[in-house]
């Protein structure tokens, strides 16, 4: 059982993120699930699909790959990294076009094939540093 809840993260990633399937939260978020995510609580597929919308209007090209996955029973822990284009405004910030790289964490507790409770900790600082970033030509011209 627990190599099944091991795949339930790895599936969610790439169907939800790397494929862009919204139809595939509810697959793996039941009503009573709960998703713990970049400050915000989710709770089902109704309360997700928000910050999931927000992340694909503001983003393409987004490919999760999971780095490293471990735990036993019910739990398990993936480390991460995205890499997505700034395609749309983030938080304010208009689109810059740029390619961006991002890590993260994700907890996943998993009943009968589902997510019921998942925790999320991801790299923001990073991405918004990368998307305010200046060209490394117009640094170093700005320091001559």
């Amino acid at each position: 059982m627990s190599q099944d809840h091991r795949n339930i993260g790895i599936r969610w990633f790439d169907e939800v993120w790397n494929k862009g399937r919204r139809e595939a939260i509810a697959e793996f978020l039941p009503p009573n699930g709960v998703l713990y995510e970049a400050g915000s609580i989710s709770r089902g597929p109704q309360g997700f699909y928000p910050f999931f919308d927000r992340m694909r209007a503001s983003f393409s090209d987004i490919r999760v790959k999971v780095e490293d996955t471990f735990g036993e029973n019910d739990k398990f822990c993936y480390r991460w990294t995205c890499s997505m284009r700034h395609t749309g405004d983030f938080m304010g910030i208009p689109a810059t076009g740029k390619t961006l790289e991002v890590t993260g964490i994700a907890i996943l507790r998993a009943e009968n094939g589902k997510m019921v409770e998942a925790w999320q900790n991801w790299d923001m600082l990073g991405l918004i540093e990368q998307i305010n970033s200046k060209p490394q030509s117009q640094v170093y011209v700005a320091a001559m």
